[in-house]
């Protein structure tokens, strides 16, 4: 009896152990993917920023300095890396809509859409859809 009852209480030990680790990895990973999220969101929204300080410019070449263009490739490299671990850690249907928002602030840093307050419109609708995405997503 007395082997039968060590027997039982170890294996009741090595479940309870096992939980407890896998409750642990679950707590991790949801860290991970909300500090990815968190810096994508920042990313994005440093990315905006930058666009609208160019078209606060006197003139759009002049918002162009040799500072403002290394910020804005540094930026942009980082806000990709970012976009391609939410593949890694969330899966391809959030990802489509992260790589549409990256796209979208890629597009107005880049390109000239004539006014200030077109940035923020040509955002608007990919930060939507990520962002829902993202809180169904944690959920």
């Amino acid at each position: 009896m007395s082997y039968l009852a060590q027997l039982t209480t170890g294996r009741q030990a090595a479940r309870s152990e096992d939980r407890r680790q896998a409750v642990q990895l679950a707590e991790a990973r949801r860290a991970e993917r909300l500090a990815t999220l968190r810096e994508f969101i920042q990313l994005t929204q440093q990315g905006i920023r930058l666009a609208e300080a160019r078209y606060d410019a006197p003139d759009r070449l002049s918002g162009r300095t040799p500072e403002w263009l290394a910020g804005a490739r540094a930026l942009i490299d980082r806000l990709w890396i970012c976009e391609r671990m939410i593949l890694v850690l969330f899966g391809p249907g959030l990802h489509r809509l992260a790589w549409d928002y990256a796209t979208a602030v890629d597009h107005v840093l880049w390109e000239d859409l004539g006014e200030h307050d077109r940035v923020g419109d040509h955002v608007r609708g990919p930060q939507v859809a990520f962002l829902t995405a993202a809180h169904e997503q944690l959920g």
